[in-house]
C-alpha cells in the first residue's frame, strides 16, 4: 500500500520518513528510477514530501520512497564533493522550507555582521523567509541590542530580540514589551512550518531548542556528535518535531556553504539595501567599488547607505569574483 509522508533524516543512502496518516516512521530505501540517474541536484533530501510502500524488511530498511513531490523552496548549496570544473550539482539541505532563522548574539561572542550579511544573502537569492533572532540583549541592555540590528529591521527584516530572562521562567506574564522573552515570538514564528536554525556558535542556540522542546538541544547535539564521528564532510541535517505541524532542522556546518547559482555581478541584487539603488548608476555593467558615477558608492558617502553593510557587500562581491566559496 503507498503512503506519504515527509523525509526526516537522509543519510548514507538511507531515509527516515516520517508518515502522515499515523506518525509511524519507516527507514527507507530510495527506488532505482530517483536515484539511478544524473540529477543537478539530489534525487532526495531531509523536507521532501514522498510516497514510500512497505516492504518486507530488506536489511535496515522498512520501506521504499517511490514517488517525491515536486519542491518548493529549498536551502542548498554547492555540492562540496561532487562538483567538478565541468558539472555544478546543488546539494538540497532542507526542502520545501518555510523559513530560516538566524541567531545571533548582541556580545559573547561578539555580534558578527558580515556572518549575518553571509546568510541573508544566501536566504535571498534562494528566496527564502528569514529572521533574525538577536540572542543575550540583557547583556548589552535594549538600546544598544537595537542600534546593532537598526539597519536590518530598517531595510525590512524581522529581528526578534531575546533575553536570557526566558530561561527562568517562562510561564511568567509579561507587562513590560521591553521585558518579553522573546522566546515566545520565535515559536510563533515556527508554527506549523519547516524551519531551519543556524548562526554562530555560542549564541544560545541550545537555549532557543530547548525553549522550544525540552531535551531538543541535547537530541540534535547527539547527532551532530554522531555525524562528526563519521568524518562526514557534508551537511547532513535532521528535522526535529516540535508539535504536530512544526519542525525544526539545525545545521551547524551551514556556515562553510556556497551559494548556488550567484556569481558577482548579481550580488547586488541580494542586498536589500543596494539593489534599489543600481538603477542609479551611470553605467548597467557598474560594480560599486570605484566607479566616479556610482548610486551606491554616492549613497554610502551621504549616510544613506550603511558603511558596514556596504563593506560586506565589497567582500563578498571579491570573493564570488575569485571563486571562493563561503
Amino acid at each position: 500500500m503507498a503512503l506519504t509522508g515527509l523525509v526526516t533524516k537522509a543519510h548514507s543512502g538511507f531515509f527516515t520518513v516520517h508518515l502522515d496518516h499515523d506518525g509511524r516512521t519507516l527507514v527507507c530505501t530510495a527506488a532505482g528510477r530517483l536515484t539511478n540517474q544524473k540529477f543537478e541536484s539530489d534525487a532526495l533530501a531531509v523536507g521532501d514530501r514522498v510516497t514510500v510502500e512497505d516492504v518486507a524488511s530488506e536489511g535496515h530498511s522498512s520501506g521504499r520512497v517511490i514517488a517525491r513531490a515536486d519542491r518548493k523552496l529549498v536551502l542548498s548549496r554547492m555540492d562540496p564533493i561532487a562538483n567538478t570544473n565541468q558539472r555544478e550539482i546543488q546539494q538540497v539541505i532542507v526542502a520545501n522550507l518555510d523559513l530560516c532563522l538566524f541567531v545571533f548574539a548582541c556580545a559573547d561572542p561578539k555580534f558578527a555582521p558580515r556572518m549575518l550579511d553571509r546568510y541573508l544573502v544566501g536566504a535571498e537569492a534562494q528566496k527564502l523567509p528569514a529572521i533574525i533572532v538577536a540572542t543575550k540583549v540583557d547583556l548589552l541592555g535594549h538600546a544598544a541590542a537595537h542600534a546593532l540590528f537598526r539597519d536590518y529591521e530598517r531595510i525590512g527584516y524581522q529581528v526578534i530580540y531575546v533575553s536570557k530572562k526566558f530561561e527562568q521562567d517562562l510561564t511568567t506574564p509579561v507587562t513590560n514589551p521591553l521585558d518579553g522573552y522573546g522566546v515566545r515570538e520565535v515559536r510563533v514564528a515556527l508554527q506549523d512550518k519547516i524551519s531551519v536554525l543556524t548562526g554562530k556558535s555560542g549564541a544560545g542556540k541550545s537555549s532557543l531548542l530547548n525553549a522550544m522542546k525540552p531535551g531538543l538541544a541535547q537530541e540534535v547535539g547527539e547527532v551532530s556528535e554522531l555525524l562528526r564521528k563519521g568524518k562526514h564532510t557534508t551537511v547532513a541535517p535532521q528535522l526535529f518535531q516540535i508539535d504536530a505541524h512544526s519542525w525544526i532542522a539545525d545545521t551547524p556546518g551551514l556556515r562553510g556553504y556556497a551559494v548556488w547559482d550567484v556569481d558577482d555581478r548579481e550580488l547586488d541584487g541580494y542586498f536589500r539595501d543596494i539593489a534599489p539603488l543600481v538603477s542609479g548608476c551611470a553605467y548597467s555593467n557598474c560594480t560599486h567599488t570605484h566607479e566616479a558615477k556610482c548610486a551606491v558608492r554616492r549613497a554610502v558617502a551621504s549616510g544613506a547607505l550603511s558603511a558596514e553593510r556596504y563593506a560586506s557587500f565589497l567582500k563578498l562581491r571579491e570573493e564570488l569574483a575569485g571563486h571562493k566559496r563561503w
